[in-house]
């Protein structure tokens, strides 16, 4: 997302979200989110600020239009995302995933993913009604691509509530 103007050229400062910031250092183009529909915008030049932040000069951007794209969202297709190794995984490709629970078994399938401002989260279906888990890096043990499996080992009494 682009969260503010920066400097005096035409750059902005964009928010990564990701885990992996150094895989989009090299990004020649990205979709702009304008009005929802995905408009594409070349880069000219991209450094690093700080981890999750890079200043970026677009080619499409200057000193007379940058107010106006000032949080707006930025996407790429996903043929272009790179891919995540070990228990990483983006939100979009887990709907569907069975979720295991090391203590509780299966709890159900992964519905959909919740992103809330201060915590992603699980959102189940379980035959006992909805289930809500956070995404925490410490909850997931096991990320299995493959056979569409993620294992979590949850706190002690959180799944309690959802099946009482």
């Amino acid at each position: 997302k682009i969260t503010k103007i920066f400097g005096l050229k035409g750059e902005v400062l964009v928010f990564l979200d990701t885990d992996e910031p150094h895989k989009y250092y090299n990004l020649k183009s990205v979709f702009f989110d304008i009005e929802g529909e995905p408009i594409p915008f070349f880069i000219q030049s991209i450094k690093q600020k700080s981890n999750n932040q890079l200043i970026v000069k677009f080619d499409e951007i200057n000193l007379e239009n940058v107010n106006s794209f000032v949080n707006i969202s930025l996407y790429l297709p996903l043929s272009m995302l790179p891919p995540l190794e070990g228990n990483k995984f983006y939100f979009h490709e887990i709907n569907g995933y069975i979720i295991m629970d090391v203590n509780y078994g299966e709890l159900g399938f992964c519905d959909h993913v919740l992103e809330f401002p201060q915590q992603a989260v699980f959102q189940i279906k379980n035959p006992k009604g909805e289930i809500l888990i956070p995404i925490v890096d410490d909850y997931i043990k096991k990320v299995d691509k493959e056979n569409k499996i993620i294992e979590v080992e949850t706190p002690a009494g959180l799944i309690d509530i959802y099946l009482q």
